[in-house]
């Protein structure tokens, strides 16, 4: 799933040791737009934390997954991101994606299908 929300709170990274190494997270609040914004808490793990890109009042794009689960009779649920993007930015941070150093330029067209500018009608 995919929200465009504006980030209204950083929360402070939280870190441990787990059966399979050392874990990050930073959850971050989000308000979405409309006539009845919803704030959501978002989690970001490990090296999807990006704190060039997370800036208070910032507009994002998340990719994110829901996930529920039960314990002891008790349901949580879980909101995690799996790509964080600036909205409306074409530089945004994305692993994935290196921008090109120069931009495309379409080649000019040979001389010989070049229109005569002495041919001009008017």
């Amino acid at each position: 799933m995919q929200l465009t929300a504006k980030l209204i709170q950083l929360l402070p990274i939280e870190s441990g040791m787990g059966k399979n190494g050392e874990w990050k997270k930073q959850a971050i609040i989000l308000e979405t737009e409309g006539m009845y914004p919803k704030k959501i808490c978002v989690h970001i793990w490990g090296d999807k934390i990006n704190p060039g890109l997370l800036q208070v009042g910032r507009n994002l794009i998340v990719d994110f997954d829901i996930e529920s689960r039960e314990f002891n009779g008790r349901w949580y649920t879980d909101v995690k991101a799996r790509k964080v993007e600036v909205a409306g930015d074409a530089s945004a941070y994305s692993p994935d994606y290196e921008m090109p150093e120069q931009p495309f330029q379409a080649p000019a067209p040979p001389a010989d299908l070049m229109p005569d500018n002495d041919d001009i009608p008017f």
